[in-house]
């Protein structure tokens, strides 16, 4: 190991000593839950050892709370995912109902789409959806959006291109 891994593992580990316990707190009185808070904060420090970068940090708490506020979002996001996708389960009758192991993929499925939308520019994002949600055509949605054709058509290809690049990540 070398001496910069060394120093990196150390500044990690003293990080975690220091502030796991104040995260920990601070995520349970936001989301009233325990269990998500611990797992939240684990994902924090996750993400931490993942950018492998030596931290020089005057405000740890603050770099923390940024992760961790971000987690909280993909956190509620993937709920509300999970809450409509169960909500569309009910609706089906007992022999259509998927097993659940292809439930569980469908909402990775769901989450997965959903990140992918947001990294879209939102008139990308909405061209895309009216396409493939509401069915319209080319024409139809560059008179919706007040955009050109060949600009809408741009539009749906990089957002079919951002679905088969997500095909390609799982």
């Amino acid at each position: 190991m070398g001496t910069a891994e060394l120093a990196f593992q150390q500044q990690v580990e003293t990080l975690y000593a220091d502030h796991h316990g104040w995260l920990q707190a601070w995520l349970r009185r936001g989301l009233g839950n325990a269990f998500d808070a611990a797992d939240i904060a684990q994902d924090t420090f996750l993400r931490v050892l993942v950018r492998r970068e030596l931290l020089t940090l005057d405000q740890p708490r603050s770099y923390l709370s940024t992760i961790a506020r971000g987690l909280v979002i993909d956190h509620w996001r993937r709920r509300e995912l999970e809450q409509a996708w169960l909500a569309t389960l009910a609706l089906l009758p007992k022999p259509e109902m998927p097993s659940p192991e292809s439930r569980a993929i469908f909402l990775e499925t769901l989450v997965a789409i959903d990140r992918m939308l947001d990294t879209l520019k939102p008139p990308v994002r909405t061209a895309f959806l009216l396409a493939q949600l509401d069915g319209l055509t080319c024409p139809e949605i560059a008179r919706r959006m007040g955009k050109s054709l060949a600009t809408v058509e741009r539009y749906i290809a990089k957002g079919l291109r951002a679905c088969y690049a997500l095909r390609f990540e799982s």
